[in-house]
């Protein structure tokens, strides 16, 4: 081999190999510190596409189940309200059956016929006040309008009712958060409090286009923003919001999929309240034996729709704890199959370090002994 001065081969080869064994040495380091495979998209394209989409299906997945346990929370608060609400029209069966007989006094008759309103407003009670996540369970929407349980077609009330002396109707509108509390004197009718409600509007109390109309016999509140209506007032019986029902929807997809039927589970919650179960007029009454006999039949026909609809609701809860289940086996899988990707294999890293480590050494030695060998030229001319 030829003599040379103007280029050292041996040391640009050593000098390239020992560049080569520090990125190589660089990266595993970087491995090792992370933990992961793939720190960029130089380290394995492909490898970094696939784990991103893995990651997404992950997150997905992973809110998909706390969807599913949200949901499931708010299903069985509903179920723990219908229970309830299967004591009370049980305890109505015992007060409608002992109504139905003769043999009872009018005082007993009356006791009778005031537990039995009580039940009623109570089951409203649940059905307006049960929510979940600051949202009514058993109504999709806060109600605007609220109607009297008294009052019919056929009887209708009237702006020329007298009200009972003495009673209050509260209004509390969530938009402005005023209240109005009117109590009724003597003589007072319908319009006296139609005309109060009116001056509460123009007051700023109520929300403008707040009113109280007569509404198919009924007095009907409402119309403006979302409100709450109790009245103690025995011509108007308490006030309830119309039936709404409440859809209960949990997305159990994976991200991949557009919302759909095999993301979603959809749950249709009955509204709750005296009239949805049609518990009204001769059957909100056990005055007569006629009327508690009527009632009997609607209040056993009321526990067979809970019933049903906590058959609903159980089966729902019951899907979702397995959508759940098969999620988190999903999710278990997909993490495997991320992990295999990115996941350093700690072992091989080391094996590696040490590997390069000595490679570098060498490669030091290698190119310290190329330069001292291109010296030897200098003895041929001295």
């Amino acid at each position: 081999m030829a003599l040379t001065v103007l280029n050292n081969i041996s040391s640009m080869t050593a000098e390239n190999a020992l560049s080569n064994t520090q990125a190589n040495l660089q990266k595993t380091l970087t491995q090792l510190s992370t933990g992961m495979k793939i720190n960029s998209g130089s380290d394995d394209a492909a490898g970094l596409s696939i784990v991103s989409g893995l990651n997404a299906n992950i997150a997905a997945l992973t809110q998909s189940q706390q969807n599913a346990s949200n949901g499931i929370g708010l299903l069985q608060t509903a179920d723990g309200a219908l229970s309830q609400v299967t004591t009370l029209l049980n305890r109505a069966v015992t007060l409608a059956t002992e109504g139905s007989t003769t043999g009872i006094t009018s005082s007993q008759a009356t006791a009778l016929n005031t537990e039995y309103t009580s039940i009623l407003a109570e089951i409203d009670q649940i059905g307006q006040a049960t929510n979940f996540n600051g949202s009514n369970v058993f109504s999709s929407n806060a109600p605007t309008t609220f109607d009297s349980t008294q009052g019919s077609a056929a009887n209708p009330l009237a702006t020329t009712t007298t009200l009972t002396t003495g009673s209050q109707t509260v209004i509390h509108d969530s938009a402005t958060g005023g209240t109005m509390v009117y109590t009724a004197q003597a003589s007072d009718t319908i319009a006296d409090l139609a005309t109060a409600v009116t001056n509460a509007v123009t007051a700023g109390t109520l929300s403008a286009g707040t009113a109280a109309t007569i509404n198919g016999g009924k007095l009907e509140i409402g119309g403006g923003g979302a409100i709450n209506v109790t009245s103690n007032d025995a011509v108007l019986g308490p006030m309830v919001a119309p039936s709404s029902n409440n859809t209960s929807t949990v997305y159990i997809g994976d991200g991949t999929t557009a919302s759909g039927a095999n993301t979603q589970i959809q749950t249709t919650i009955n509204a709750l309240s005296a009239t949805a179960l049609s518990l009204t007029g001769n059957a909100a009454s056990l005055t007569s034996t006629a009327n508690a006999q009527t009632s009997l039949a609607a209040i056993t026909t009321a526990i067979n729709t809970i019933s049903a609809q906590r058959g609903t609701i159980g089966a729902s809860v019951n899907r979702l704890n397995a959508a759940s289940g098969d999620m988190a086996s999903q999710v278990t899988n997909l993490q495997s199959a991320s992990n295999s990707l990115s996941n350093a294999d700690i072992g091989k890293a080391v094996a590696n370090m040490t590997q390069y480590n000595v490679l570098q050494s060498t490669g030091m030695a290698a190119l310290q002994q190329s330069n001292q060998a291109q010296q030897a030229v200098l003895k041929l001319v001295q």
